[in-house]
């Protein structure tokens, strides 16, 4: 029989408070540290995305009226398409940059640093634009995407790892996949923006581009507020007070006991390992590649990573435009449709932010390229019948290109970002992510400079390659990545060497059965039950003198 407190309550339910701070306190200061991030992280690499579609003609214009002033002569239309795939590649060519910056940084500065340090990027980048048109210069144009793609790169792999070591193991993958509905919701908004009735209008593209500073500067005055991630301050920095501090915030005044515990038991290994190998404690990508104990994982995350961008969605946007116009919607209404586009990926991405941790992140990520593949078909179908002039194509050509966005909104643009969160260890996870990162935006780029003359080759056909990427990720995912929603990191590497006919014994880093269940239902034990155990571990006394109790 448990305990009873004075009021009759069993004892499992009393929790060492810090400052006396309520439960119900963690809820909104998570909430809060996730908006604050989230704003001026993933947000802005949706969002910067979106409004450079809008005013495409009318920076070619200026770029060719520039042009014309200093040379006397304008550019071709290929060189002047040649220029404009030059800025867009710029963004991906940061994002690439800023992928392999963000693992340093995030080891340096910490998670929550590296974000507001990162919003000096989009400040530049800004100027840049507004400064543009009266220095008369489209190379600065270029040099702002790039500048903002550098802060999209740092921001899609040190945000989702913040939220992964900041949240509660019962909310950890639909805390995670809040970049992901962040970042549909950054492609939305930006589409609004871009509406000629916003910022869309010619004389008003340099404010529209530099409309990103506004999150940069929300994110900048609110996000010192918030606490660092706990796991980053015990096991990087060592400092026990400041994580038992920032955990309390984050879980309503309380620092669960099994949560430092599990913590304290990662840092020992770590160090151990560190000692054994005669290395320093964080990875580099190259210690990644050459552990072969993390190649299953990391081939999984490079995968589910380069997948993301190799399935065409973001092509798929550039290709709407075409398709709204052959299905009849006059081209000053256009806009106005292609608004429905990003509210599909936003609408599905809070969906699978709801379905996550009730269906897991496995089945979500097959489920959405087998959708995908499904629509892809369809899609190919529909055009090859609208080119025949088959009635009613057209409109059939339209829902694939919803349903399509909706398939990748409700997996694979959420859960492929918190894969490297779950199965790589403190150690790792800056390493995993720049990896992860760089596999990502090598395949934006591909796929942006490469989409074009896909088209020109395979016409009517041209979804076909991106129906292969499709197929081929649900059946490597399902063959290698197990089910990661509840798992303790052990459990995971466990599952996955078992995937792979190894055997290994995790006795060190497991828990027994009771406490297992509490800590993956977000529950702290009671300190009169703990003590009252005689095979806790001796960690307790230290873990007890940290929590104040």
């Amino acid at each position: 029989m448990p305990q009873m407190d004075p009021k009759g309550e069993p004892e499992e339910t009393i929790r060492p408070s810090i400052g006396g701070e309520d439960g119900g306190g963690g809820a909104i200061i998570l909430t809060l540290t996730i908006c604050s991030a989230a704003i001026g992280g993933t947000f802005q690499y949706g969002y910067n995305i979106s409004i450079i579609n809008a005013p495409t003609s009318y920076i070619q214009t200026f770029i060719n009226d520039t042009y014309m002033e200093r040379w006397g002569s304008g550019l071709e239309s290929s060189q002047l398409t040649l220029m404009w795939t030059i800025i867009v590649s710029a963004f991906s060519l940061g994002g690439l940059l800023g992928a392999l910056l963000a693992g340093p940084l995030s080891v340096r500065f910490g998670r929550k640093n590296s974000l507001l340090l990162n919003n000096g990027f989009l400040f530049a980048g800004a100027v840049l634009v507004l400064t543009s048109r009266v220095a008369k210069s489209f190379e600065m144009i270029i040099f702002a995407r790039f500048l903002v793609g550098i802060n999209s790169g740092v921001s899609m792999n040190v945000q989702p790892m913040y939220f992964g070591e900041s949240a509660p193991k019962h909310l950890r993958g639909a805390v995670a996949f809040s970049s992901a509905v962040f970042t549909a919701f950054g492609i939305f908004l930006g589409q609004v923006v871009g509406l000629t009735e916003v910022l869309g209008a010619q004389h008003l593209w340099p404010y529209l581009l530099a409309s990103n500073a506004l999150p940069g500067l929300i994110q900048l005055l609110s996000l010192p507020w918030f606490p660092e991630s706990p796991r980053y301050l015990l096991i990087d920095r060592g400092d026990k007070d400041a994580c038992v501090k920032a955990l309390g915030r984050l879980r309503g005044g309380v620092a669960p006991i099994l949560e430092v515990e599990e913590m304290l038991e990662e840092q020992e290994q770590q160090k151990s390992a560190a000692l054994n190998s005669g290395s320093s404690a964080n990875k580099t990508p190259w210690t990644l590649f050459k552990d072969a104990g993390l190649r299953s994982q990391l081939r999984t995350v490079m995968a589910a990573s380069s997948a993301m961008m190799l399935c065409g969605n973001d092509s798929i946007y550039f290709y709407a435009y075409y398709i709204f116009l052959a299905a009849g919607i006059p081209p000053q209404k256009i806009q106005y449709i292609t608004i429905g586009t990003g509210a599909s990926e936003f609408t599905s991405s809070i969906l699978s932010n709801l379905l996550i941790e009730r269906v897991g992140r496995r089945y979500l990520l097959i489920g959405g390229y087998s959708l995908m593949s499904f629509w892809s078909v369809v899609f190919t179908v529909a055009l090859n019948l609208q080119s025949r002039g088959v009635a009613g194509m057209a409109y059939l050509s339209m829902a694939c290109v919803f349903a399509y966005i909706l398939s990748f909104g409700l997996g694979p643009a959420g859960v492929s970002g918190i894969l490297p969160a779950e199965i790589f260890d403190q150690s790792a996870r800056p390493a995993a992510y720049m990896v992860a990162g760089s596999c990502m935006w090598v395949s934006l780029f591909l796929v942006g400079m490469l989409f074009p003359f896909i088209v020109n080759v395979f016409g009517d056909f041209c979804f076909l390659p991106f129906f292969v990427v499709c197929v081929a990720s649900a059946v490597f995912l399902g063959l290698t990545l197990p089910e990661t929603k509840g798992k303790t990191l052990a459990e995971i590497t466990a599952d996955f060497d078992g995937r792979n006919g190894k055997k290994k014994e995790y006795s060190d880093v497991e828990m027994d059965e009771p406490m297992k269940e509490q800590y993956q239902l977000g529950k702290a034990a009671s300190l009169t039950n703990l003590m009252l155990d005689p095979d806790r571990k001796p960690d307790l006394e230290s873990i007890r003198a940290q929590v104040n109790v």
